[in-house]
């Protein structure tokens, strides 16, 4: 396989990221000890059905293929713009299949979301209670237990120190306080972070074994400090509703999606829906006339289409339910546009 790209967008599961070159030395992290990727991707047991078949059926442009790969060589992450269902967040899961790069983190962003949310979550109350049962009960003390009420977040979990860069998914990034862009910058820059219960604890407990996001796998965090091995691949995803920093802009390789051309339209229904028949291709003209007029999303065409063939619903009434299920995203639809 040649280095170039290391992701095809063919959807073809391959271990292409063994022939990754080293990164650019400003991009180059030593952390460990070393840890294994999770196995099977977007096909293991911890991805739902729904995800999975988003993976499976993703259809990546040149221009997707292309800065994919970018942010794969330069250890940068991805920023993806473009209007809500147009598969920002299904490029991630195309990604970890193809690449076998294990199970996606996901971290969803709101409005009161911050850092330490993504880097771990650490209960003290229900470490105190656990101490204070133990206590009336007179058993001895399992050591301190700080571990045992601690769990890495998505992007706690990203950054330690795998063999292979596991893909992590910041979705929705627009949606976050004005702050946290401007918060991730040093991680993402560093790819290392400090937990500073753990730090304060290092003195008498310099390991501590603490559980991963998703499951009940625990790692170890030495003097609670954590730094990434292979950079992860990160994918930030926005619909476009805010303006970022230049300093963030500046560290990510940026992707802007666009509505499909006709052909790409039909691939994208071939590979959910199967072959499209004359009523959902008429549908797939009727959706590239009205998306000039307006912004839609390919996930409102596929909608239209299933229904159209499962509901078993006659041409005008086919029609009617058509124009309802594809509404402009940005304005109140005109139904004579249809």
């Amino acid at each position: 396989m040649s280095l170039w790209p290391v992701y095809t967008g063919t959807g073809e599961p391959h271990d292409g990221i063994a022939e990754l070159p080293p990164p650019p030395p400003w991009r180059d992290f030593d952390g460990g000890p070393e840890l294994d990727t999770p196995a099977d991707g977007a096909d293991s047991a911890a991805t739902s059905p729904d995800r999975l078949h988003r993976a499976r059926t993703y259809r990546a442009t040149p221009e997707s293929v292309q800065l994919v790969n970018a942010a794969l060589y330069l250890r940068r992450p991805l920023l993806v713009t473009g209007p809500p269902g147009s598969g920002k967040s299904s490029l991630a899961y195309a990604v970890a299949r193809e690449l076998r790069l294990g199970p996606v983190l996901r971290w969803n962003i709101t409005s009161r979301t911050t850092l330490h949310d993504g880097l771990y979550q650490y209960d003290p109350l229900s470490r105190l209670y656990a101490a204070g049962r133990a206590a009336a009960s007179s058993a001895p003390p399992p050591g301190d237990g700080l571990q045992d009420h601690l769990r890495l977040g998505p992007l706690g979990t990203a950054l330690l120190p795998h063999r292979r860069p596991r893909v992590l998914l910041i979705d929705e990034i627009d949606k976050s306080d004005l702050d946290l862009p401007n918060d991730l910058l040093n991680i993402l820059e560093e790819g290392q972070y400090e937990i500073p219960e753990l730090v304060r604890a290092a003195r008498h407990t310099p390991e501590a074994r603490v559980m991963v996001d998703g499951t009940d796998d625990r790692v170890t965090v030495r003097r609670g400090r954590v730094r990434c091995r292979a950079f992860p691949f990160t994918v930030l995803t926005s619909n476009g509703e805010r303006e970022f920093p230049p300093a963030f802009l500046r560290r990510c390789v940026r992707l802007q999606l666009r509505q499909p051309r006709a052909d790409h339209l039909a691939e994208i229904v071939r590979a959910h829906l199967g072959e499209p028949d004359a009523y959902a291709r008429t549908l797939i003209d009727r959706f590239l006339a009205r998306g000039a007029d307006g912004e839609l999303a390919t996930d409102q065409l596929l909608n239209a289409i299933y229904l159209a063939g499962a509901a078993g619903l006659n041409t005008e009434s086919r029609d009617e339910l058509a124009e309802q299920l594809m509404p402009y995203l940005s304005r109140t639809p005109d139904a004579d546009a249809f």
